[in-house]
């Protein structure tokens, strides 16, 4: 047991196999089967995982690293630099990417008039009665979105400088850390009101 646990890769690997396992169950138990609404289930299982990886990750940018840095003495920092920044950073890009490209695959499951809906914030076809929930679950969506270009756009171009990913002068460097440190903690505040829209959404009207 120990010898696994300790394999970062088959740890990650088994876990995925079990959680495959237990989707397929789920799809041969399914009313409808492997039908169209279990296809929204996967995709909402990708998007809910690839989300809490993405924000994990920007929360611990944000609640420790970016905190703590300064605290860290000189010799020391390149630790971080060179090694568990980029690492985190190749995570944290990718799982951006997924829980968006994941989440409007969901919406277009759910048909094309459900994804006209949310990405017009109700106003497809006119705003009636009804539509003020695709107001508020498409905000969520929208700040998802921008949080997203966010992090291709700013943060991680801006990174790849003050990390010397590419090369760049002292200069150069620091105004890129600062640039990318100001984009982070514009994604934390878009954070929890984008959180609120997914997790009230589904909670209330599905």
């Amino acid at each position: 047991m120990a010898g696994f646990l300790g394999n970062f890769r088959i740890t990650l690997g088994l876990s995925a196999l079990f959680a495959l396992v237990m989707i397929y169950a789920f799809g041969a138990q399914a009313p409808g089967g492997f039908d169209a609404l279990f296809w929204q289930a996967v995709a909402r299982w990708v998007h809910v995982v690839a989300g809490i990886l993405w924000i994990g990750l920007l929360y611990y940018f944000n609640f420790v690293q970016i905190r703590k840095m300064p605290e860290i003495p000189a010799e020391l920092k390149p630790a971080v630099s060179k090694y568990i920044a980029p690492e985190a950073l190749f995570w944290f890009r990718w799982a951006a990417l997924v829980t968006v490209v994941a989440g409007l695959a969901l919406a277009l499951l759910r048909g094309h008039d459900y994804a006209a809906e949310m990405l017009s914030l109700g106003f497809a076809g006119g705003y009636v009665e009804g539509d003020q929930q695709f107001t508020l679950l498409g905000i969520g969506v929208w700040l998802a979105i921008i949080m997203f270009l966010n992090v291709w756009g700013i943060i991680w171009p801006n990174q790849k400088r003050a990390l010397g990913i590419v090369e760049a002068d002292a200069e150069t460097k620091a105004k890129a850390a600062r640039i990318a440190m100001l984009g982070s903690r514009t994604n934390l505040l878009l954070s929890l009101p984008m959180l609120t829209s997914m997790a009230m959404y589904q909670t209330l009207f599905g």
